[in-house]
């Protein structure tokens, strides 16, 4: 890492993101090296320039900052992300989780909490607005009874949790392909060895178990 930690600025609203440009910019530690209006840009300047933590909308046109943010993780790029967004929803919380995203910040509470999303991104430690902390506890709690239900799946990679929740969800291959803008071929792969880690057998072995342990995923 850098002398100062660089920082990335992903969000479609100008005001808004001449705002975090203001908080952050009065921090000596925090340098600020691009700025993006809409996923694609965010997506190129995070390949290019290589950000210690980038900062990206959930709500973006193009891609958007969840999407972003499956991208970087299936490409391994080392760029922590934080999340922006207005919405306090369980769901895009877990999902923003489940592709590694190590901050979760509301829009409301972006004055007050961007500054150290941004530094406990950069040490790699999870930042979540304080409103909602209690989707962490509760995101642990379901995990850890998931395992204990069934320890095989720690054996899941990201990529894996995903697709299982999707299966959860009861959506076919074509669908979570689309969703996920992977092949057909590399979603059923991905069934294959999710079966094979959890020892499922039979053609719906795997959907009858994602059925049936839903709220645990």
């Amino acid at each position: 890492m850098s002398t100062k930690i660089t920082v990335l600025i992903a969000d479609d609203h100008p005001v808004f993101r001449r705002g975090l440009s203001h908080i952050i910019g009065t921090d000596q530690e925090l340098l600020i090296i691009g700025e993006a209006s809409n996923g694609d840009e965010a997506l190129a300047l995070i390949e290019e320039k290589k950000p210690d933590v980038a900062l990206l909308d959930v709500e973006m046109p193009g891609k958007s900052g969840l999407e972003v943010a499956r991208i970087s993780q299936d490409r391994g790029y080392a760029t922590r992300l934080v999340v922006l967004t207005m919405y306090a929803d369980p769901q895009i919380f877990n999902e923003a989780m489940d592709l590694g995203v190590v901050g979760y910040v509301l829009k409301e509470n972006a004055v007050s909490d961007v500054l150290n999303s941004i530094k406990s991104a950069a040490h790699a430690q999870y930042y979540i607005s304080p409103t909602i902390s209690g989707f962490l506890v509760d995101r642990s709690h379901r995990r850890q009874k998931a395992l204990g239900a069934k320890p095989e799946l720690a054996l899941l990679t990201p990529a894996e949790w995903r697709i299982l929740k999707l299966i959860a969800g009861n959506k076919t291959s074509k669908e979570i392909g689309s969703d996920l803008c992977i092949s057909y071929k590399t979603v059923e792969n991905h069934r294959a060895n999710i079966a094979e880690k959890l020892h499922l057998h039979g053609n719906n072995a795997l959907l009858r178990f994602a059925l049936e342990n839903k709220a645990l995923l």
